[in-house]
Parts: structure tokens; sequence; C-alpha cells
């Protein structure tokens, strides 16, 4: 796939505003409802309140309900195969981890080293339906989107890497854009992010219309009336 460059202007405001205003930003560039690359479900957050991830997916699979099968010297060759990988591609850059154990995932990968290891290695966050545990410890700076909370590692091995994954109903490929929060996670169509500061600003602006007059002394519903058919004429 071809990579896009973030402007950084844009990249500043995406990792300040919600999932959910992206989302919406996102079927404005489109021109129409039914935008559907995002996560199902509820996931959990490590930090909640934390800037958004922003960015391109450097991808994986693990597994770690069962020992693996394979001889001890192949698979740490891949896992640190899987931290040059990961150390990859261009910036900004985000783990995307698929358990395949899911639904009944145990590994917690995401962990206090593996968090310092990603951070350090420049990584802006991760994005996994697995397992994220040492949640008091685990540094600032690195935000975890997870399937699931537990304590332990058990037999956790990398399976795959850099190959198309699927977190929580969506298909996310390497070096695709990601933004997620405490909302969940969405794949920003490339097609769409040099429009999207602006389709931000229009989705801001087009809410105003209500949440201004809805927050005012004296409103109702006359005045919501009023209000919610400019709304309605405005937004996508």
């Amino acid at each position: 796939m071809v990579k896009t460059l973030i402007p950084e202007d844009l990249l500043v405001l995406l990792r300040e505003i919600d999932t959910p205003t992206v989302c919406n930003a996102i079927e404005v560039v489109q021109g129409k409802r039914g935008f559907s690359r995002f996560t199902r479900g509820t996931m959990l957050h490590s930090k909640p309140g934390a800037s958004a991830i922003v960015g391109f997916a450097r991808t994986a699979k693990i597994a770690g309900l069962m020992p693996p099968t394979e001889p001890i010297d192949v698979t740490r060759a891949r896992r640190m195969d899987y931290f040059r990988s990961m150390a990859g591609g261009q910036g900004p850059t985000a783990a995307v981890i698929e358990d395949l154990d899911f639904p009944n995932c145990i590994a917690g990968w995401w962990g206090e080293v593996n968090v310092a290891v990603h951070k350090g290695l420049g990584l802006m966050g991760a994005v996994t339906n697995g397992v994220m545990r040492d949640l008091d410890v685990i540094d600032d700076g690195f935000p975890v989107l997870a399937g699931s909370i537990g304590p332990s590692h058990g037999f956790v091995h990398v399976v795959e890497i850099g190959e198309p994954v699927n977190i929580m109903g969506i298909e996310i490929a390497q070096d695709e854009l990601i933004h997620a929060d405490r909302h969940g996670a969405l794949v920003i169509p490339s097609e769409v992010i040099m429009s999207l500061k602006d389709a931000i600003g229009t989705v801001i602006t087009n809410e105003s219309i209500v949440l201004g007059p809805a927050r005012e002394p004296g409103f109702d519903i006359k005045k919501l009336e009023e209000v919610w058919l400019k709304f309605e004429a405005a937004r996508t």
C-alpha cells in the first residue's frame, strides 16, 4: 500500500479530538453516512483521557492460551523479527495486534515491559483485541486500547508479522492509518486524509448549531425546533 504523510497540523488536531468526531468527519468527506471501518463492542483503555492514538498500523498476530508447537529458537527468532517490524515503517506508527485466541484471550502482551519497549521504539500506542495488564505501572504516553484486562502472560508468542489483522470486527492492514481512543478504533481511508482537517471543522461547526443554544439559559422546545432545522440542513 502507498503510505501517506500526515501534515503536522492535522496530526496535532487528530491527537486532540475524539474518535467519534473523526468518524463523523470521514462521512463528511465521503458525503454520506455508512462508514463502517470501526471496532464493534466495548473496548478498555489503559489511560482514559489520554491523547488519541494516531498512527500507521504495524500489525502482528499473537497467541497465548496454549504453548507454541514450534521449537523455542524459532519462536524467539520470530519475536525479535516482530520487534524489528514494530520499529519500522513511516511514522507516526501504532501497534495493531490480533490475539488469535479471541474471545478466550489470557495472554497479557501489553504490560509494563512491552509498553516500555514499544514506546522506546517510537510507536504511539497499541490497539488489540487481546489482554493488557500492569495498569498501575505502565508508562504514560503510550495508550493501549484492549479487548480485556487480565493478570497473566500465558504462553504468549508471536504467530504472524505484517499481515492484515482483525480487531473487534474490522480488518486492518499494515500501514493503514488508525485513530483510537476509549470509544474504540477506526481506519482512516487514505483518500480522505488530506480533506480531514476541514471536515473536522465542519463537524464541530455544525454541532455548535445545537450545542450552543442547548447550553444557554432559556432553552426550550421552541428554540430546539428552530435550531434543529438548521442543524438538519447542515449535517451529513
